[in-house]
């Protein structure tokens, strides 16, 4: 089968600091003007005056993903190391606090926290968004249906900020972020890609937002280009789990439509149902359990991980990226992931949150 349809394109949100008081620190857009002279629009600023977010160009393959990635996180570290400010990657900065935080200088933002109002402002989390190419939009409502499952599985890491052992576990980004179209963020089903362009449609009409990309969800098919986007996960601290996650989303994504070649299709789950699990896994990380829905009983988080290693195995080979996707799960059920190990900092240190985010710093580059 041709999977050349299947391209990745991966956007990061980074965490903007003070080196010398580890604290976020508004950079006065002054890194991606600077950015902007030498990888042009793969930079751009974010609600926050102390984020800057980035994106790769289309890459064929998890080969150019990775490449891409690497680069723009060095550019962005070098760039705001000249400006004498510090850049990290983790969902949440842990001490920080969002009501300090100056908001960028743009109507966008500036309609977006008048109509949100706290709910807007206190939304301080770093966010992975990972879109994996569709060749129509039919095809990228029936996988985005189907990989709705799976979501919960892959939530990556950061711990809540200001919190220990005391705030959530995992994904701080489940826990906080709000959209007044979804109060759970996570998607509907759709039978049909006509029901979204309905949904946007009655959104326009009843001026809930001003523009359809606003449909914030975990999951979506975006409003104007062939990709099935995956919004659920914080910023990992590393390359290589930013790379295993995207190679994870494309797996998953190419598996549901070879099933769909050979008239076969996944489970297509209630969104409660997976709400439940999204809570779990956000709350608890790779040490608790989820519901396996077919079994209609509560297993461990690791053994649907490696469920999920076996489902998605027989595509594997043909997109390149069994290495990337077997070693990087790996590597994360045996390390630790990204909370598990700023946790660890934590404590080690004493309670010092300052040492988790020297810690944050340190893999940046790693």
């Amino acid at each position: 089968m041709n999977f050349a349809a299947f391209t990745l394109g991966i956007e990061e949100e980074y965490m903007v600091m003070d080196p010398e008081t580890r604290e976020l620190r508004s950079h006065e857009q002054k890194i991606v003007e600077q950015s902007q002279k030498v990888i042009k629009d793969k930079v751009k600023a974010e609600m926050h005056q102390a984020v800057v977010e980035v994106g790769t160009q289309i890459c064929a393959n998890i080969e150019e993903a990775w490449a891409d990635v690497r680069m723009l996180r060095k550019t962005i570290h070098e760039i705001a190391g000249n400006l004498g400010f510090s850049i990290g990657a983790a969902g949440t900065h842990p001490f920080s606090k969002w009501e300090k935080q100056l908001i960028t200088d743009h109507p966008r933002y500036f309609e977006l926290v008048n109509e949100m109002q706290d709910a807007a402002r206190s939304n301080l989390i770093f966010g992975l968004h990972v879109h994996v190419g569709m060749e129509n939009r039919e095809m990228a409502i029936h996988i985005a249906n189907s990989v709705r499952y799976f979501l919960p599985t892959s939530l990556p890491s950061a711990p809540t900020r200001r919190s220990g052992k005391e705030g959530i576990q995992v994904s701080n980004r489940s826990a906080r972020k709000c959209s007044i179209n979804s109060p759970n963020r996570h998607p509907r089903l759709f039978r049909q890609h006509r029901g979204i362009r309905q949904l946007h449609q009655a959104a326009r009409q009843n001026q809930l937002h001003r523009q359809c990309e606003k449909v914030w969800w975990d999951l979506r098919v975006h409003p104007f280009f062939n990709t099935v986007e995956f919004r659920i996960c914080d910023v990992p601290l590393t390359v290589r789990e930013t790379i295993t996650l995207a190679a994870i989303f494309q797996a998953v994504c190419v598996k549901i439509y070879k099933l769909r070649a050979q008239n076969l299709n996944f489970i297509l789950y209630n969104r409660a149902l997976i709400n439940e699990n999204k809570w779990r896994a956000s709350r608890y990380g790779i040490d608790g359990n989820l519901i396996d829905f077919g079994k209609e009983m509560e297993v461990n988080t690791r053994a649907l991980i490696y469920e999920l290693l076996d489902f998605v195995d027989d595509v594997l080979d043909d997109l390149g990226t069994r290495d990337v996707v077997v070693k990087g799960t790996e590597e994360i059920l045996t390390g630790g992931t990204g909370a598990d190990k700023q946790l660890k900092v934590f404590e080690e240190s004493g309670n010092d949150f300052t040492a988790v985010v020297d810690y944050i710093q340190s893999r940046f580059l790693a």
